[in-house]
């Protein structure tokens, strides 16, 4: 369900055939939990989940109604906007994870919702390449405004100090809220861990644009890193995110 949510904005060319889409999820979340899911074989698999694992309907309606406001294609307002953004699909997501784990616990969810909001700040950064080649830009507005930033800058790819220091002040943002997600871990379940695995892809990302000087346009930040399944087993292995 998630990956066809996401999918959503990027598939259509009028609003109103996203808000049919959203509107059919919503309404099949709402027959899932009334045992009477439509015959949608995500939707049937997304019922299975719901009564193995008891899963909470709240967090899958906020999932769908972030993603509904989100199909308005304009640049958040604030970074408080893309955190709201993030917290409501990815912590979403999140919590609904570590329900399937078997982890109930504050802690847990806390680290979750930091993990959530760094995840999503991550992927508004590693998206920009992308939307700027369709025009777009979606980086958070107050931030440009500081540095004087305009969105026609981003689309002609300049990289002027202030345009990096826009990339820098949003990724040290999603760094602190992995420093902050990681303030948990000594009362975090080791059964949470798998959950918050991602953690690993996250600080590659943010290590590799700090390298590159924060040029969000940099060819280096496509490349693969060969150690990261090793870095990822490593992680595992100790039940450390």
């Amino acid at each position: 369900m998630w990956n066809w949510l996401r999918q959503i904005k990027d598939s259509i060319t009028q609003k109103t055939t996203g808000l049919m889409r959203m509107q059919f999820w919503r309404k099949a979340v709402e027959d899932i939990y009334c045992d009477n899911p439509p015959h949608q074989p995500v939707a049937i698999e997304l019922w299975k989940a719901v009564k193995k694992h008891q899963l909470t309907k709240m967090w899958l309606m906020k999932i769908i109604d972030e993603r509904e406001k989100n199909l308005d294609d304009r640049a958040y307002r604030n970074i408080q906007e893309l955190e709201t953004y993030a917290e409501n699909t990815q912590s979403a997501l999140l919590y609904l994870t570590l329900e399937m784990l078997g982890v109930r616990d504050i802690h847990a969810d806390h680290a979750a919702s930091h993990i959530g909001k760094a995840q999503g700040i991550v992927t508004c950064l590693r998206s920009t390449p992308y939307h700027i080649n369709r025009r777009k830009v979606f980086l958070p507005m107050d931030i440009c405004m500081l540095h004087g930033v305009s969105q026609e800058d981003f689309i002609r790819c300049h990289q002027e100090k202030n345009v990096r220091d826009v990339i820098y002040d949003i990724a040290s943002q999603a760094h602190v809220h992995l420093e902050h997600a990681r303030s948990f871990s000594k009362n975090v379940p080791g059964k949470a861990c798998p959950a918050f695995l991602y953690t690993v892809a996250l600080e590659d990302y943010l290590h590799k644009i700090q390298k590159v000087d924060f040029n969000i346009f940099h060819p280096n930040l496509h490349k693969k890193n060969v150690l990261l399944p090793l870095h990822l087993y490593i992680r595992s292995w100790k039940k450390m995110y």
